[in-house]
């Protein structure tokens, strides 16, 4: 068995004013997979719950990112966040907020017999 890469998707996210880094993460993850339906587990008679998926996550304050939050916008699969440095903000004209950008990576993996992504192309 070897863990096989199927699919990435990106996608951005913002929060307009309230510097919320992880509801600016969530809507990036959000916008990445919303149109999207990943079926290809079924093809090749898993379930999609044994979907392995990686979420990176750039926001300027990774620190301030709840992972949880992250996690809960996938309906099934393993789901492992990283959030690193990068993303953007952006200070209101008054400066009495920012405006707080994410980037999103989501990488959705299979663990395949050796092989077996051949058959499937």
């Amino acid at each position: 068995m070897t863990l096989k890469s199927m699919v990435i998707e990106f996608g951005t996210g913002v929060d307009i004013r309230g510097g919320d880094y992880t509801k600016a993460a969530v809507r990036a993850v959000s916008a990445a997979i919303r149109h999207n339906t990943i079926l290809f587990a079924d093809a090749f008679g898993l379930e999609r719950t044994q979907m392995r998926i990686r979420v990176d996550i750039g926001v300027t304050k990774p620190e301030e990112v709840v992972r949880e939050d992250v996690v809960a916008v996938f309906p099934y699969g393993m789901v492992d966040v990283r959030v690193v440095e990068g993303g953007m903000e952006i200070p209101t004209d008054d400066g009495t907020g920012i405006t707080t950008m994410a980037n999103a990576a989501v990488s959705v993996f299979l663990d395949l017999p050796d092989g077996e992504t051949e058959d499937a192309a």
